[in-house]
């Protein structure tokens, strides 16, 4: 049974069917899935979710691109849902310089605020990184990221290099459908490099789906494209690459 570490169930792609193709997923090999906020509206809908759902389970946290939002009442209901015994972890937050759509100040700021609430409440993150490697990484040593309760850098898409840095704090690399493109060539050699034990399958539903439906509408009902192709790169079974993937993503999120 595959564990789906990063959707947007609660986006509007799945309004007309998501309650059918949520039901669908056990049926489909697909065991747990996390939801996960991304803006200050979400954070409602990913609860109800989760306690609709008895197999999804919640990140709760603001999205760099939506910061603008924030202050300090959504900062404490953050802090409060937590401890919602569905609730895993914080995210998805960190930095996004591709559309600057707010400023870096103000995201680094944010950014900092809720990772120390992962701190407090001891929960894993899911880390946001877009064009924004070096200060993403930079704000992670400052923060003393890999001395925390553990995280996933989601969707990633840097180097061989900037992955050996997360994954000497002990983080877990998040791999989507962007692994099965044939133009993504960095990926695939950072899913060579890394340690089998420190990967997670996220699908970033609605987006990024996997060939063979690259441009459709993403769901976890693609994660064997990727699971596949993991396995083609690191030349081990489809079954050890379910099998470790969802073990990783069982202990990082305490389940």
């Amino acid at each position: 049974m595959i564990f789906e570490s990063h959707a947007h169930y609660d986006d509007e792609a799945f309004d007309a069917d998501r309650d059918e193709l949520l039901n669908s997923l056990e049926d489909s090999g697909i065991e747990a899935v996390v939801n996960v906020c991304s803006t200050v509206e979400s954070i409602e809908a990913v609860v109800r979710l989760m306690e609709k759902y008895p197999f999804v389970y919640g990140a709760i946290g603001v999205h760099p691109d939506e910061v603008g939002d924030m202050d300090g009442q959504v900062l404490e209901k953050i802090r409060r849902l937590l401890g919602h015994p569905k609730a895993v972890a914080i995210g998805e937050i960190g930095l996004d310089y591709h559309w600057n759509k707010e400023s870096h100040q103000l995201q680094k700021k944010w950014f900092c605020e809720q990772m120390e609430i992962a701190r407090q409440e001891k929960k894993p993150f899911i880390i946001h990184s877009r064009d924004a490697a070096e200060d993403t990484l930079q704000t992670m040593k400052e923060l003393r990221a890999g001395d925390m309760y553990g995280g996933i850098i989601h969707c990633f898409s840097y180097s061989v290099e900037t992955a050996r840095e997360y994954l000497n704090m002990g983080l877990f690399l998040g791999i989507g459908g962007v692994v099965t493109f044939s133009n993504a060539r960095k990926l695939k050699e950072v899913a060579e490099y890394a340690p089998l034990t420190q990967l997670v399958l996220e699908t970033d539903c609605p987006y990024l789906s996997p060939v063979p439906n690259r441009g459709k509408r993403n769901s976890s009902l693609n994660l064997p494209y990727i699971a596949k192709e993991l396995a083609n790169l690191k030349g081990i079974s489809y079954d050890q690459v379910v099998d470790v993937t969802s073990a990783n993503a069982k202990k990082l999120f305490g389940l």
